[in-house]
């Protein structure tokens, strides 16, 4: 409503102005000014009066202020990020001032400024950091560290309890903050990798939390809150996943081969979803039915007795469930512990026994859930009850392997068949024997893109490339180079790839062999383990190649790593690490540190697993 000049002490001139501000003003700077005007006005009275009046007007003012929160991600593969993105709309949505960052980008001199922080944070393999909260993660946890008791903070932390440090960066980044003299928000919480419940769980008490500081009240408790990581207008996503139709399903190996390879081509029509090389495909696999049903018999169960699948109530028959909706090839540490109470059988309680770590691993190691049916019967607790404790189907990603500008409203994969005999039964990769056996051309597959903002071509299509990928890990490049022929790039770009034999396992070896021809691919240098006495893998054709590769890097190019983070992206590591010890005659720790550098610039990024 508009000021009018006869109902107020200002002149025609004062009620133009206060017009034209008072509409354009934020509810926090309303707030601000009335503190600023009380305290100016009693100022003027007497002291005694002045001074509380003051007082109030800074407490006012604090409070407007402390509505400042700053959410910083640590990601891999690009959940971390995007529920951060998430949380940043839904605070947003509570009038505050939200700073979002990733944690490779954050000024670590600003952490003493912070009031509120909230991690949003990975962990990558045995309980390392994700590459992109290393400087953070370092920071913190050395001597430089100030401390911290101003600061209030609370943590998720996301990870894979399959793994013996899970959600280990969360934990330690937890501990650090309140050994720094932080203060909790709201406690830690750990999540598994069917996130969803508990983020959307940790969203809302941050937001009551946060309000409860500030003295105002949430209206996430009514409005209710989204962690689904949905992007802007996109109707599908990890909690909808859409039915993408299988156009083409090819196995890449030559015949003679130990390998099977499959490169899947699916339909997006329709779906409106968009991803960029780099990014990743969740694929909603089924079950072995064969497995699901040699569970059930052993169990004793009936396969259409109804359970839930979920907090919201939804029942579905239990075979359809164990097909679909849980994990039963995955055994956990966690899932063992609660089965075993479940369990009459005194020897499944002693295995899941403190002091107990070493065997329980070893037992797990090649084993599923229905060799833990057969192995600790009898089971008497009823099928709702056991499938209660079962971990929820995790979306598996892979790596895109097409350019969507050069194949509209499709998206292809490179997927390898894990099978492998353990303990006296063959075994099959849950999604890629999916695809190798049972998975035809016309069915459908629940999907989702996945964002990797940490995996993306240069935005200088001029600027150099270095690709290393063995095996499956060619996928994203595959991506690249559709995309860099599309648009035309002309900066350089060399593929180093490997695998066991030329002639059987040179995966997408004519396109190559096209790109190279057409001058898309500028080099391509190739190892295959088993064609030589001794094995040659990647990194060995890398150091062939050292002083060409130090000068690419030296001229600006970025540096791209995809495949197994364990053995091969380690490798591949220090090779680069020897490199430039050898071509740019740094020291062992000037070399580490060149490393670290070219990554907080983003010139070397890894999509590793």
């Amino acid at each position: 409503m508009a000021l009018q000049v006869k109902n107020s002490p200002f002149n025609e001139q004062q009620v133009e102005l206060l017009n034209q501000l008072l509409p354009a003003l934020t509810e926090t700077q309303q707030i601000w000014l009335g503190g600023y005007l009380s305290a100016r006005q009693i100022g003027q009275g007497s002291s005694e009066s002045s001074s509380a009046a003051v007082l109030e007007a800074q407490e006012i003012v604090k409070k407007v202020i402390t509505k400042e929160v700053t959410i910083l991600f640590g990601s891999q593969t690009g959940n971390s990020q995007a529920l951060a993105g998430k949380l940043t709309k839904n605070l947003q949505a509570e009038n505050f001032k939200v700073t979002l960052a990733s944690m490779n980008d954050f000024k670590t001199n600003a952490l003493k400024k912070i009031d509120n922080l909230l991690l949003i944070v990975s962990t990558q393999g045995e309980g390392d950091p994700p590459d992109t909260a290393l400087p953070f993660y370092e920071f913190l946890m050395g001597k430089r560290a100030p401390q911290l008791e101003n600061l209030q903070y609370s943590v998720l932390a996301l990870g894979d309890s399959s793994y013996d440090y899970f959600c280990h960066t969360g934990k330690e980044f937890d501990e650090r903050l309140l050994e720094l003299g932080a203060k909790q928000i709201s406690p830690r919480v750990d999540c598994d990798l069917d996130f969803d419940e508990p983020a959307e769980e940790w969203f809302a008490t941050v937001l009551l939390e946060l309000n409860d500081l500030q003295g105002s009240q949430s209206t996430a408790s009514q409005q209710g809150v989204d962690s689904s990581g949905t992007s802007e207008g996109a109707e599908y996503s990890r909690t909808n996943p859409f039915q993408a139709e299988i156009l083409e399903s090819l196995n890449l190996n030559g015949r003679g081969s130990n390998k099977e390879t499959r490169h899947i081509e699916l339909s997006l029509e329709g779906s409106n979803l968009q991803f960029e090389p780099g990014d990743s495909l969740g694929v909603y696999p089924k079950n072995e039915p064969e497995l699901v049903d040699a569970l059930i018999a052993e169990l004793g169960w009936n396969g259409e007795d109804p359970v839930a699948v979920n907090k919201q109530g939804v029942f579905r028959p239990l075979r359809e469930a164990l097909l679909s909706n849980f994990e039963i090839t995955v055994l956990t540490k966690p899932l063992l512990q609660k089965i075993a109470e479940l369990s009459t059988n005194p020897a499944l309680k002693e295995l899941v026994a403190a002091g107990k770590e070493q065997e329980l691993k070893d037992y797990m190691y090649g084993r599923d859930l229905l060799d833990v049916v057969r192995d600790f019967a009898p089971w008497e607790a009823p099928a709702r009850e056991f499938i209660g404790v079962l971990r929820k189907m995790p979306a598996r990603l892979y790596s895109i392997a097409s350019s969507l500008k050069a194949n509209p409203d499709e998206v292809h994969l490179t997927v390898g068949t894990v099978r492998y005999e353990a303990h006296g039964r063959e075994r099959l990769g849950v999604c890629s024997g999916e695809f190798a056996l049972r998975a035809q051309p016309g069915d459908h597959l629940p999907v989702y893109v996945q964002s990797n903002q940490n995996f993306r071509l240069p935005a200088d299509p001029e600027t150099p490339i270095i690709m290393i990928g063995p095996g499956t890990g060619i996928a994203p490049f595959r991506a690249f180079l559709e995309e860099r022929e599309e648009i035309g790039a002309e900066g350089k770009t060399w593929l180093f790839f490997g695998d066991q034999h030329y002639v059987t396992d040179f995966l997408y070896q004519t396109e190559w062999q096209r790109w190279a021809k057409d001058g898309v691919l500028t080099q391509i240098d190739v190892a295959f383990s088993r064609d030589t006495d001794e094995k040659v893998y990647v990194q060995h054709r890398m150091l062939e190649k050292s002083q060409e590769l130090f000068e690419w890097l030296e001229e600006g190019a970025v540096i791209y790593v995809c495949g197994d983070e364990k053995h091969m992206a380690a490798d591949v590591h220090d090779t680069l690490e020897t490199i430039l010890q050898e071509e740019g005659g740094l020291n062992a720790k000037e070399a580490a540190d060149y490393l670290a550098e070219i990554q907080q610039q983003k010139r070397y990024q890894r999509d590793v697993y």
